[in-house]
């Protein structure tokens, strides 16, 4: 049996690869179009001119739809665990499924409204989205280690507090620093900017906080082998 027909395995190796995907795809082609500095530009700067704000729009949606299956699938995957031993909390793990479906809404309003188009709207996606997502993954790495052994092994739950730790400490620098970068319509940066240093360092920890989400998803595969879910139908009942 190939592993990823193994449980539910697909969703969180699908979520990882077409995520990383779109953030890649996006970048080479304004780098491309030059539309972009080479050096790390803001993800958004890479998707906020067409034709790539068009590719970049359809496949964060598509990442945001299968962020939600994920984040639903591990929900449900915890509250099964609990059935015969509370290992979680069930308000804690109703929590987590809350605050990770917040951040793929953010995702959807990213895809949707671009930088340069409706910048308000846009950075109040970005911002749901960071702030929901790390709030999400220390949850889980929560939820890991008090279901531990059953929710997952020693190694899996010190590399999610890793992850966990470096998304948090980088998610500080790239909001504080945004709000000393002047709007740049542009999409270029020059190291003589008085906002060259703030930009680049908030950009920076962007991506860093963004492949983190990444990664943490990628620690999911092992958990996702170990179960499946199931749709049942029945009539409604008729008054």
């Amino acid at each position: 049996m190939l592993w990823f027909t193994q449980g539910l395995c697909f969703l969180p190796a699908f979520l990882v690869i077409w995520s990383s995907t779109t953030f890649i795809t996006s970048y080479i082609i304004a780098i491309y179009r030059r539309d972009v500095d080479i050096i790390f530009p803001y993800i958004s700067d890479t998707g906020a001119k067409p034709p790539e704000s068009c590719i970049f729009g359809l496949m964060t949606f598509i990442s945001a739809c299968a962020g939600v299956a994920t984040i639903f699938a591990r929900y449900k995957f915890v509250e099964k665990l609990n059935e015969e031993i509370r290992v979680v909390s069930p308000y804690l793990n109703k929590a987590g499924l809350v605050i990770g479906m917040i951040s793929c809404l953010g995702m959807c309003i990213v895809a949707t409204f671009q930088e340069i188009t409706v910048m308000t709207a846009h950075d109040v996606g970005a911002l749901l989205f960071f702030v929901s997502g790390v709030v999400y993954i220390i949850l889980q790495s929560v939820i890991s280690c008090r279901a531990h052994p059953l929710g997952a092994s020693t190694f899996v739950c010190r590399t999610r507090w890793g992850i966990t730790t470096m998304a948090t400490l980088a998610f500080f620098p790239t909001v504080i620093c945004a709000f000393f970068v002047k709007p740049n319509p542009s999409l270029h940066s020059h190291t003589e900017d008085e906002d060259y240093p703030f930009r680049l360092a908030s950009a920076v920890c962007e991506w860093i906080v963004a492949f983190s989400f990444i990664c943490f998803f990628l620690t999911y595969i092992h958990d996702f082998k170990l179960f499946t879910l199931r749709v049942k139908t029945e009539y409604a009942e008729e008054s």
